[in-house]
């Protein structure tokens, strides 16, 4: 067999309603169902290459050799493509980011709705959305929403066939800007993988699941009906429920940094004062601020000058995951 490359990009996207806890985790079934906005501007790109002389798949990211438990994730996901397309071979991957890897920015959705879009190619596998969606949960859950531009829901299910995400609206239904206040790029010391295996020893985990139609269905119908009041108050909701979790999971996972704490009052501050803000927070120290695009440069502006903030990423919803042409 001659070598044959795959190219394909994936956007990260930022949870509105979260996705943390597995019913199961080896098959990456999640508790609760969850909603988020993939977003523009940030992405990962994958050049997946076949060659008959690999003896295993080989992973570099950003031009450095992976490290050994990326390439174990890898590995782990690529098996599951030749087991699923019946064929062999074995694939060099390059993965580039523009955005930091690890620190709460959705580095793993990006990656693995890229990986799951050129494996799918690649390996002659369904690549209907829904497919890819299917196959993008098992390497990353949030990568299942990454498959689809703009808003996205990810149906909880429960089991491989019955969980995986549907679009909601598209990227130009709604102008929201997400400003991402990076004041960390380090990669954080709890991966959020292992991070869903602790929820359930939260004794809070259960109300948050328990409670989560509610909010699933406020979030929709905040979306659908461009309502950033109703917006706010369930995304800042669900942010603060997942953290309470992440707190008190035994051991507890704190994110949060002094400079979060500080951002997350601001935020609460502005919104008092008439702008239009809100606060999310994925599993990292970097706090996603959303707001409408006409105040996105004043929003950006303000971040800037809180001290702590090293850079201020905005992206507006984004496309779907997509092969890059030879």
């Amino acid at each position: 067999m001659s070598a044959k490359s795959v190219i394909a990009i994936a956007h990260p996207n930022i949870a509105l309603i979260k996705y943390w806890g597995n019913l199961d985790d080896e098959w990456t079934i999640p508790a609760n169902g969850s909603i988020s906005m993939t977003l523009g501007g940030v992405f990962t790109q994958v050049c997946m290459t076949a060659a008959e002389n690999l003896e295993h798949d080989q992973l570099t990211m950003d031009g450095q050799v992976a490290s050994e438990a990326a390439q174990t994730r890898l590995r782990q996901f690529m098996d599951h493509v030749r087991h699923l397309s019946g064929k062999t071979f074995f694939c060099r991957v390059e993965s580039t980011s523009n955005f930091p890897r690890g620190s709460g920015i959705a580095s793993s959705a990006a990656a693995f709705a890229a990986l799951a879009l050129a494996a799918a190619k690649l390996y002659d596998l369904p690549t209907h959305p829904i497919e890819l969606s299917r196959l993008a949960r098992l390497g990353s859950g949030s990568a299942c929403r990454s498959i689809y531009g703009g808003f996205v829901e990810w149906l909880a299910g429960r089991d491989h066939q019955s969980s995986y995400a549907i679009p909601i609206a598209s990227p130009e239904h709604w102008d929201l800007v997400d400003c991402v206040a990076v004041v960390s790029t380090e990669h954080k010391a709890v991966s959020s993988r292992e991070g869903h295996r602790l929820a359930k020893t939260s004794p809070l985990q259960r109300c948050r699941v328990q409670s989560a139609d509610q909010r699933l269905e406020q979030c929709r119908q905040a979306i659908l009906q461009r309502d950033f009041e109703q917006l706010a108050d369930v995304v800042e909701w669900d942010s603060n429920l997942m953290h309470s979790v992440m707190m008190t999971s035994q051991p507890p996972l704190f994110y949060w940094r002094g400079e979060t704490l500080v951002i997350m009052e601001e935020i609460r501050q502005w919104r008092n004062r008439g702008t239009p803000v809100c606060y999310t927070i994925d599993a990292g120290p970097n706090v996603h601020i959303l707001t409408l695009s006409n105040y996105a440069e004043q929003v950006k502006e303000k971040l800037s000058q809180v001290a702590g903030v090293r850079e201020v990423i905005m992206a507006k919803a984004g496309e779907g995951a997509y092969l890059l042409e030879p």
